[in-house]
């Protein structure tokens, strides 16, 4: 693939995805971004790896165009009890003043897209990747 540094399809890593997709987009950006990615290796990709891609490529080039200028990324991701929370937070423009697109990949993967404003500037959305319910069995 040309335009990621691996595979998507051979990736078990959450952060070795994000950051493959990433730093080809930070490195064709015209201005300097500071990215800094505090997401554990042992985390895993939660869903389908190709739509994760689509996923996280689509909301790092929102947050590259609210940062004409350059400006600082973050990605960080966790476990929570609601299931894997991957979040983008930016010093572009605050959520009123920018567009707030939800990706196609995002309604493909059933998951829940927060947007909100960082105290210190800036934006940042979370993504929710949700835990998949235990046995799958049908009560009869």
């Amino acid at each position: 693939m040309p335009d990621h540094w691996i595979d998507p399809s051979q990736c078990q890593s959450l952060a070795v995805l994000v950051e493959s997709v990433t730093a080809p987009l930070l490195i064709e950006h015209k201005s300097p971004v500071c990215l800094e990615l505090d997401i554990d290796t042992s985390l895993e990709v939660p869903a389908d790896s190709g739509r994760t891609v689509d996923l996280v490529q689509t909301l790092v080039l929102q947050a590259l165009l609210e940062m004409p200028d350059g400006g600082d990324l973050t990605i960080t991701a966790c476990e929570t009890i609601h299931g894997l929370e991957l979040e983008l937070a930016d010093t572009g423009n605050d959520i009123e003043n920018r567009i707030q697109r939800m990706p196609i990949a995002a309604a493909a993967l059933g998951v829940q897209i927060v947007w909100q404003n960082c105290p210190q500037g800036g934006a940042a959305v979370t993504v929710t990747f949700r835990r998949q319910s235990g046995s799958g069995r049908i009560a009869a």
